[in-house]
């Protein structure tokens, strides 16, 4: 199927094939029939695009701050190589989607296979969308009219929180899309509105939906027309819903505004206020979310949980439905904002009109063929022929193409020498059909029984979100193929347990992310530490940082936790320097509110030989500290490596430095692929994945019995 896509670091806009997505639990798989351009969201991505490196850092200073942290911890050109990865990968266009039901998730219920759907789905000829962010499109609303419809409960929850009544006097500063259709929501909410933009044509489209307005290219003073308009009384509130970087419009609505009036800003203006206007008139002043609550909350967009109606009435589906009803009546018209239709195939022509003045909907007729929507998978426009493949050569298939799969794991098999890369796997298709194109497979696909079921494909690299490793790597190991999954191996004891079986029966390579093994610093430690026989005190201290406590890793059920998804890493960093099993383990979590997402830890171990560990996990550091740092005592000596670009000896000659942190993730590639070639076992014995793996389960809050 075909997609557009963006390139955030030139602002090219392409048109690309893509493999379909398939339909996922809680969600609806949509044929697309229309879809609206955003006049003012997809031409900022446009011009943020379009800038140079100065210019996108002038306009997002905290991003900033990151890059100068991450330079200070990584270096120079590892950061430089992290931003440049960071701004080539394309981003999918569009949230306004009108289309067919093509299939209904598991656990959807009231949707009908045909049944045509509003969503916020990408501009794509097949889109998958949470029920929760879907509606279904009265019968008097047509394809074209309807994806006007997202934009409309944008402007609709501003208008809420300003809870207008009838007969209230407001102002809706910025004519543009969302403006305009807030100007019709407040007449339908029986309100007076007086419209404020630069734009005379604008202008003279809110009076003919009924509003006054005010021309400010003509020097229109808003004040004296807010005064003038309300009789002297002052403006019962304000919408503001223009794109700029000055603070006047804040300044106007409040010098507009009567006493104990309401401001809701849904655009994006400069906010710097003058006091004296808010407190003199006791003004109300708050920012607007979007489409409404459950925007940006993972329970209700991504887990599908509904917030019940009666306390709380107006979520971002209802106002999609609220926005449909109103068109539907004919209270909310469409048409005169309608500035141009193009077919899907002539999409990059609406891009090209978006930069000039006037625009406000530009609208993509979609005509695809029944069969596209049922392609899963793509053949990749890098594909070269294949070379034949001998039983000892990787045939590579790979499930996931997220960030760490196309910035670590995927530029590790380029390097790793001849290897046939047939097919990669991504939930919705763009980002594996991006990484077909950069790192040459063959195919790309969004149906991981492309790579299960081939039988031509030998390796599997399982590079998923947590909670689908255990189940990849059975299935894979059940076909007789080796396995690279990326930490963790598993999310529960059960889990644990089937792997083990299934390796008894199997002749196939497992092996698992623990690259720190690999790490030259750490290969160089190693050597040192097999020339003593006394015993290692061990302490590791890892600045973690804080995530949002809805990031999907802290979900115990979607990513385990970070001390299985994370701290496992360093269970087998300490458990490789031992040399021995891992005879106790215990966990001391932090208390009060720094500590309640269980990611501030200590975890001790102690080993067969007499070794002792410390894992210091912690999320509650500052982010310039390093990253790593590993301390070693034993026999009189010491060494210390510092977030994997120095190593320093006491009492050993064995300092040395990389010029970027290095932690081993290409070397375990090699280690993996040249096992499989030479028929030899896995780099790291089954029976330490496996120990590690059920310490870190161990080790996690709960001790992994709810999840056993």
């Amino acid at each position: 199927m075909k997609q557009i896509l963006q390139n955030l670091g030139n602002g090219e806009t392409l048109l690309v094939e893509v493999p379909a997505p398939g339909v996922a639990p809680g969600s609806l798989r949509i044929a697309t029939r229309a879809s609206l351009v955003s006049s003012g969201t997809e031409r900022m991505l446009l011009e943020f695009g379009r800038a140079n490196l100065l210019e996108k850092a002038r306009q997002q200073p905290e991003r900033v701050k990151h890059v100068l942290a991450k330079i200070k911890t990584d270096g120079l050109w590892a950061t430089v190589e992290a931003v440049r990865s960071k701004l080539a990968e394309p981003i999918a266009l569009g949230y306004c989607n009108a289309g067919l039901v093509l299939e209904v998730g598991a656990g959807v219920g009231g949707w009908q296979v045909g049944e045509r759907v509003l969503s916020n789905g990408a501009h794509a000829e097949v889109v998958v969308v949470s029920a929760n962010l879907c509606a279904k499109i009265p019968d008097p609303v047509p394809d074209g009219d309807a994806p006007f419809a997202v934009p409309g409960a944008i402007a609709l929850q501003g208008i809420r929180l300003l809870a207008p009544t009838l007969g209230e006097s407001f102002m809706v500063t910025g004519l543009g899309l969302i403006g305009l259709l807030a100007v019709q929501l407040l007449k339908a909410h029986g309100c007076r509105v007086l419209g404020v933009d630069f734009d005379a044509g604008k202008c003279a489209l809110a009076r003919q939906f009924g509003a006054e307005s005010v021309d400010l290219s003509q020097d229109g003073d808003v004040a004296a027309a807010a005064r003038s308009f309300t009789g002297g009384r002052g403006l019962d509130g304000v919408l503001i819903t223009a794109a700029t970087k000055s603070s006047e419009p804040v300044a106007q609505a409040a010098q507009g505004c009567r006493k104990r009036g309401r401001i809701v800003l849904v655009g994006v203006t400069g906010l710097e206020l003058n006091r004296a206007d808010f407190y003199e008139k006791e003004l109300s002043f708050q920012v607007s979310c979007s489409y409404g609550p459950g925007r940006y909350d993972p329970e209700y967009e991504d887990k599908g949980r509904d917030y019940p109606l009666p306390f709380v009435r107006w979520t971002e589906q209802r106002n999609f439905e609220a926005v449909l009803t109103q068109m539907a009546l004919g209270a909310v018209q469409v048409g005169p904002l309608l500035t141009q239709q193009f077919p899907f195939d002539d999409a990059l022509q609406a891009y090209e009109r978006l930069p000039q003045g006037g625009t406000l909907g530009l609208v993509l007729v979609y005509k695809s063929p029944p069969e596209t929507w049922q392609t899963l998978t793509a053949r990749s426009m890098a594909h070269r022929p294949a070379t034949p493949s001998s039983p000892s050569s990787p045939v590579i298939g790979v499930l996931g193409a997220g960030n760490f799969a196309t910035r670590v794991l995927l530029p590790g098999l380029a390097g790793a020498g001849a290897l046939r890369r047939k097919t990669i796997v991504s939930g919705g298709g763009v980002t594996a059909a991006r990484a077909a194109q950069k790192f040459h497979f063959e195919n790309s696909s969004t149906d991981e029984k492309a790579v299960l079921a081939d039988s031509e494909i030998n390796t599997v690299f399982v590079a998923t979100r947590h909670a689908a490793h255990a189940r990849q790597v059975l299935a894979a190991l059940a076909a007789g193929r080796h396995v690279y999954v990326e930490k963790p191996l598993a999310l529960t004891f059960a889990e644990l347990d089937q792997i083990e079986q299934a390796l008894s029966r199997s002749r196939s390579l497992l092996m698992i992310g623990f690259n720190r093994r690999f790490s030259p610093h750490v290969v160089k430690i190693k050597s040192l530490l097999e020339g003593l026989r006394a015993p290692r005190a061990m302490i590791y201290t890892v600045n973690a940082g804080a995530i949002p406590p809805a990031h999907w890793t802290l979900d115990t059920a979607v990513g385990g936790g970070r001390i299985i998804g994370e701290a496992c890493h360093f269970i087998d960093l300490l458990r490789f320097l031992a040399g021995a099993p891992i005879t106790s383990a215990r966990a001391d979590f932090m208390g009060g509110a720094d500590g309640r997402q269980g990611d501030v830890a200590s975890l001790h171990l102690q080993f067969g030989d007499g070794s002792i560990g410390t894992v210091h996990y912690l999320a509650n550091g500052h982010a310039t500290w390093p990253k790593e740092r590993l301390e070693i005592f034993t026999g009189g000596r010491a060494l210390q490596l510092d977030n994997f670009r120095k190593l320093t000896g006491w009492g050993w000659n064995a300092s040395s430095k990389t010029s970027a942190p290095d932690k081993g993730h290409h070397a375990a590639l090699a280690a993996f692929i040249q096992a499989i070639r030479r028929g030899g076992p896995s780099p790291i014995p089954a029976e330490e994945i496996l120990e590690v793996s059920r310490v870190a389960v161990r080790l996690a809050p709960g001790g992994g019995a709810a999840q056993s």
